[in-house]
């Protein structure tokens, strides 16, 4: 997280909410004896329980059987700034993002609970393809699925603490950040950046 507080501009159930419609994060844990391990995971945030899945060779999996202390670090749209954007004097380059850290305890959950968390997995991203109707487990053959379900486990992170960082050229005059949001538009980078450059005009700051 950014150490300025001018970008600490989200509450509690902003950062819940963006982390629960991003659905994607870094997580990351440190096993007893200090290294660190990271996975790469889909999630279901409920609340402030945040359900998924890990292959059993995971290393996280593996350090996680009896719960530990881990971090979901969930990134949003970001991109360059370049300083020619603001139309200001003795400006540098710099990158704007959106991030949110969930900090709490991940522990395993029942083997059996695992079939209800990979469809409810399934079925909160297939419903944001309608009206494509929604694919379901049960299309797969059981022994197809029972098969994949014995290689991962089913995991919980219970959130404890919650932090967000919205870095959107706060710090610079209104009228800077705002062209440097066109700027950002104007160059055609994607639709990542597009989703930044909005956020950027609808920022408030100095």
């Amino acid at each position: 997280m950014h150490p300025n507080p001018i970008y600490h501009v989200g509450s509690r159930e902003d950062c819940l909410g963006f982390a629960r419609e991003t659905g994607f994060g870094v997580l990351a844990i440190s096993d007893p004896g200090g290294a660190p391990h990271l996975a790469h995971v889909p999630f279901v945030l409920d609340g402030e329980r945040v359900e998924m899945h890990l292959m059993r060779s995971n290393p996280v999996a593996r350090a996680a059987r009896d719960g530990v202390a881990a971090r979901l670090a969930v990134q949003g749209p970001h991109g360059y700034i370049s300083p020619d954007w603001y139309g200001m004097e003795d400006q540098v380059p710099t990158w704007n993002y959106v991030a949110v850290h969930l900090t709490g305890t991940l522990c395993p959950l029942p083997q059996e609970a695992l079939r209800g968390a990979l469809e409810r997995l399934s079925d909160t991203y297939e419903e944001r393809l309608a009206p494509k109707p929604v694919w379901k487990l049960d299309k797969v053959p059981e022994e197809v699925v029972e098969r994949l379900m014995r290689m991962i486990r089913p995991f919980e992170l219970r959130v404890e603490e919650v932090d967000g960082t919205w870095k959107l050229a706060q710090n610079k005059p209104e009228a800077a950040r705002m062209a440097a949001a066109d700027g950002m538009a104007a160059a055609g980078l994607g639709a990542k950046t597009d989703a930044l450059a909005r956020l950027m005009r609808a920022a408030t700051g100095v």
